[in-house]
């Protein structure tokens, strides 16, 4: 399997993009968010992603750097669709509030011709804390981060031989999380800048980790695999560099800072 970044900044950023990446098995696609908007596009074409082989999405929370660029693929998909250019049916996921959300803003902004393939062939489908489903061929839970913003989900996902990859969204970690978080062969969580330069961002009053405090959570709960995104991009030439030595001085694990549109294998 394989993980493509397809952005890796915070809401703000403007010399990356926002945070959403594509897992891929077997030439097939889940795409998780959307960034800020139609440069999904860009990034998934730069990929090498055909957007049309996206068939599988999932959606963490409603925030305008996550969601406009869904969307975007809404829009993108089911004019396709009624072009007759897009084959096949594609399945969209977030918790029960965003679902209710996209589908009152693809009917507001999308021309009701295209509206009209929601529910035939384009499935908005809510699901619920700890609800499970085969994405990928692997068997993937959702789980309610228990955020104190907008209501947001994670999920964890079973690659099969006992490893899994777990992503905590975009907010700090929830001792809720434990479950599926703990023992992560992957762990994917938001580190919003280094811990040396808390003053200048001032992560904890937005409600997000520096790489310190993700490091450290990482290494408690004995995580093999630790994978940052959600960050500034005032240190981008160097944020690899600068994330993983502040990183490895609490975890002992592998660190990625990736960026945008680099590919692992998992």
């Amino acid at each position: 399997m394989e993980l493509t970044m397809l952005g890796t900044g915070n809401a703000l950023v403007t010399e990356c993009y926002n945070t959403c990446f594509v897992l891929q098995e077997d030439q097939q696609y889940f795409m998780v968010d959307g960034g800020g908007g139609s440069t999904i596009l860009h990034q998934l074409k730069h990929a090498g992603i055909n957007w049309k082989d996206i068939k599988t999405i999932f959606v963490t929370h409603k925030h305008i750097d996550h969601i406009t660029g869904i969307i975007w693929m809404l829009r993108m998909i089911c004019q396709h669709m009624r072009q007759g250019e897009y084959e096949g049916e594609a399945t969209v996921y977030a918790h029960e509030e965003l679902i209710e959300l996209l589908k009152n803003l693809a009917v507001k902004l999308l021309q009701k011709k295209d509206v009209a393939f929601i529910g035939k062939r384009l499935h908005l489908i809510p699901v619920a804390d700890d609800e499970s489903v085969s994405i990928l061929s692997k068997k993937v839970t959702f789980f309610d981060i228990q955020s104190t913003k907008a209501k947001q989900f994670g999920f964890c996902m079973e690659l099969g031989n006992g490893e899994k990859l777990t992503c905590c969204g975009d907010e700090p970690y929830n001792p809720c999380e434990k479950q599926f978080a703990e023992n992560s062969t992957w762990l994917l969580h938001e580190a919003f800048c280094l811990e040396s330069e808390a003053d200048i961002f001032h992560p904890y009053e937005k409600h997000h980790s520096t790489v310190a405090d993700a490091s450290k959570l990482a290494e408690e709960l004995h995580v093999k695999n630790l994978l940052l995104y959600h960050t500034e991009d005032i240190n981008l030439l160097r944020r690899k560099e600068l994330y993983q030595n502040e990183g490895r001085k609490y975890f002992n694990g592998i660190i990625f800072v990736p960026e945008d549109l680099e590919t692992l294998v998992l």
